[in-house]
């Protein structure tokens, strides 16, 4: 099985109205922001997508609204973050009947595993279904590391197709390919280390930013896919601000006030989640001010 899964895909938000219910229209009306703005794939539910804090029904209910309105203008995939195994094979089964178009697998939440038990996760899941799946290394979150090494026993499954690359360490990207050459499409999973990932070989970029900036992350990739590395270098450190958010533990919170002062979206998380307030808010709110202020022109054919 192979991926065409290449370019920017969002990491996209789930809103909410101020009673915390989920609020279906302005999601929809920010997918359509996304892929007006030349996006290549949209991941439901991720981390920035708040899976799980909503619960199952409400999961599916979101799937199918968006694989319904969508249409197929893109591919639609969406997290598995499930806390045993059973679930998350459970949970790709209800995915693919509402029509996804791939998953991305996360290790099991809470419990960290060891790397025999991770392993023995991704093999059942993966085997669960014949979807095709983008698996999200993010240890830095998640507590759990898969290696090179971890990916090179992992080849023999087809339906693992591809690579979220979120380890923080950009070395990641030359060891997957020295290890397992083209057998994964690799994607950045880090949005303020996209260029040097870009650079050693990564074909896409799985972002959080692109919720607020879509139309700059597109010019950020196209720049960079068309090797204009001091253009894209220039754009990469005027974005790279903003960037910075998708790295904190509120990184939610962050790039959700970032969509709101871009006009495509509220604020509003699910608790335990809160919104920001005080100092911190300023802070961020600054940051997100001045990026928008200072933000590059968009040429007609980028």
């Amino acid at each position: 099985m192979s991926s065409s899964w290449r370019g920017v895909f969002a990491a996209a938000t789930t809103q909410f109205n101020k009673d915390q219910s989920l609020n279906l229209k302005s999601t929809l009306a920010h997918v359509d922001v996304m892929i007006d703005a030349g996006l290549h794939g949209l991941i439901m539910l991720g981390t920035v997508g708040e899976n799980y804090s909503l619960e199952q029904p409400e999961k599916l209910e979101v799937l199918r609204a968006t694989v319904d309105h969508v249409a197929g203008r893109v591919p639609v995939l969406t997290g598995v973050a499930e806390y045993t195994t059973k679930l998350a094979c459970r949970y790709a089964a209800d995915a693919k009947a509402i029509g996804v178009d791939g998953l991305m697998v996360l290790p099991p939440m809470v419990y960290k595993t060891a790397p025999r038990e991770t392993i023995a996760h991704f093999r059942t899941v993966a085997s669960a279904t014949d979807l095709p799946i983008m698996v999200y290394n993010n240890p830095v979150t998640y507590g759990v590391d898969l290696t090179p090494e971890m990916f090179q026993e992992l080849a023999d499954q087809p339906t693992l197709v591809a690579i979220k690359e979120s380890s923080e360490n950009v070395r990641r990207i030359t060891d997957l390919k020295n290890a397992c050459g083209d057998r994964y499409t690799l994607l950045a999973g880090v949005d303020d280390l996209v260029l040097e990932s870009l650079m050693l070989g990564a074909e896409g970029w799985v972002s959080g930013l692109v919720n607020a900036f879509p139309a700059e992350n597109r010019l950020l990739w196209d720049l960079a896919e068309a090797g204009r590395w001091d253009e894209a270098l220039e754009v990469y450190r005027w974005y790279m601000p903003l960037l910075h958010l998708d790295t904190f533990p509120k990184l939610v919170q962050y790039i959700k006030l970032a969509v709101q002062e871009c006009g495509y979206g509220s604020e509003m998380v699910r608790a335990p989640r809160l919104t920001l307030e005080g100092e911190e808010r300023e802070r961020i709110l600054a940051i997100i001010r001045k990026g928008i202020a200072d933000r590059p022109r968009i040429p007609a054919t980028a």
